[in-house]
């Protein structure tokens, strides 16, 4: 089980990254138009940097729903390799089937 902390940050990573969602795209669009004036797309560059750090998407690290745990973590059901496999023995995800020999 991962710390309580680490999963409360990454919670608050992803609401953050929500909520500058809109304002990072449009400046984002605007550095990256050449079209626009040199002044200009520079300006909104500073303003992309002054956004705080943790709004970024890049920051939000994928953890399973669980556990909590970052590593071995599938995305089609957000879960770790581990949960996965308890899971899965129990009988409680359709059509998986633990292998044994």
């Amino acid at each position: 089980m991962a710390k309580k902390s680490s999963i409360e940050k990454n919670n608050r990573r992803r609401k953050m990254a929500k909520s500058f969602a809109n304002r990072r795209a449009k400046l984002k669009k605007i550095v990256q138009d050449k079209n626009v004036d040199l002044e200009e797309r520079f300006a909104a560059s500073l303003k992309l940097a002054e956004l705080p750090r943790n709004s970024s998407r890049t920051r939000i690290r994928n953890r399973c729903e669980l556990t909590g745990r970052p590593r071995a973590f599938y995305r089609k059901l957000k879960l770790s390799r581990i949960a996965l496999r308890d899971l899965g023995s129990n009988g409680l995800i359709p059509g998986l089937v633990k292998s044994s020999w």
